[in-house]
């Protein structure tokens, strides 16, 4: 990848540790990712309306990435009910790197070179690391934060396919944020009940930037996923783990240990050699 592409995911990766830390000090998580979406759909659609269509063979990924980032949402909730963002989200971003690579081989025949291979491998094991300092998170939240990494490779995978298939990997992601958005009040509402949405909350406020960053920094991954290997891309933005241990700490007032700046720096390590590969 250029360096160009680095230093963009790179800046992604800042943006989504960041949305993740609004989402995590939220009272009401459920509440905040519906909106959140809900904003990222809404910015997203003009793009999306004057932007040329996609192709007509990515519309299925676009509904199939959609459907799995609902999933996403659903499960991101649950694991950070009880854990903490400096645990929950190295678990769920450090598996799908991984997965990420395997899942290209198989559908997308993308081969790695040993270095790119041993970049992902430091950048995994660092993230995981990361999560496992003296108060580990509970067995549900593990869980959750597992399924969430899950969600995260399939429609990484997703998009990355689609967005190749598209002619327009811009106009692709608009659509997805559209496609994506859309229902989540409909999902909020079949689990809560009525949606409540005050202009003045501070709550509200947050949510609504939590989206626009939601949107400017998945909205690069699409566009990288079209520029280089989607393993080295997935395990490039998963970096952001380096950003959510800072956030915690200094914002969420969760506690940064050396073992995890050990783990930090096996992820720099990582993304270094993903830098330098092909």
């Amino acid at each position: 990848m250029s360096l160009l592409v680095v230093a963009l995911v790179l800046g992604a990766a800042l943006l989504h540790a960041t949305w993740n830390a609004v989402l995590r000090s939220g009272g009401d998580r459920l509440w905040s990712i519906t909106v959140m979406s809900m904003v990222s759909g809404a910015a997203a659609l003009p793009f999306a309306l004057l932007l040329a269509r996609p192709a007509m063979a990515s519309w299925p990924y676009i509904g199939l990435s959609a459907a799995l980032q609902i999933g996403y949402c659903l499960f991101l909730v649950r694991a950070y009910r009880d854990g903490e963002l400096a645990q929950v989200y190295p678990i769920a971003r450090g598996v799908s790197p991984l997965l990420v690579t395997l899942g290209a081989a198989l559908v997308a025949g993308e081969r790695l070179a040993p270095a790119d291979l041993a970049g992902i491998a430091l950048v995994c094991g660092g993230i995981v690391s990361l999560a496992f300092g003296r108060t580990r998170p509970g067995l549900h939240s593990t869980l959750a934060a597992l399924a969430t990494g899950g969600f995260i490779a399939a429609y990484t995978l997703t998009d990355g396919v689609g967005a190749r298939a598209s002619g327009n990997a811009p106009a692709y992601a608009a659509w997805l944020f559209v496609t994506q958005g859309a229902p989540m009040p409909l999902v909020f509402m079949a689990i809560r009940g009525r949606l409540k949405i005050s202009p003045r909350d501070p709550e509200t406020h947050k949510a609504v930037l939590g989206g626009v960053l939601s949107m400017a920094a998945y909205g690069v991954v699409v566009w990288a996923l079209t520029m280089g290997p989607m393993g080295q891309v997935s395990a490039l933005r998963e970096t952001s783990v380096l950003f959510a241990a800072v956030i915690g700490a200094v914002f969420l007032k969760e506690r940064l240990t050396v073992g995890r700046l050990i783990a930090a720096a096996m992820i720099a390590a990582g993304a270094f050699l993903l830098s330098v590969g092909r």
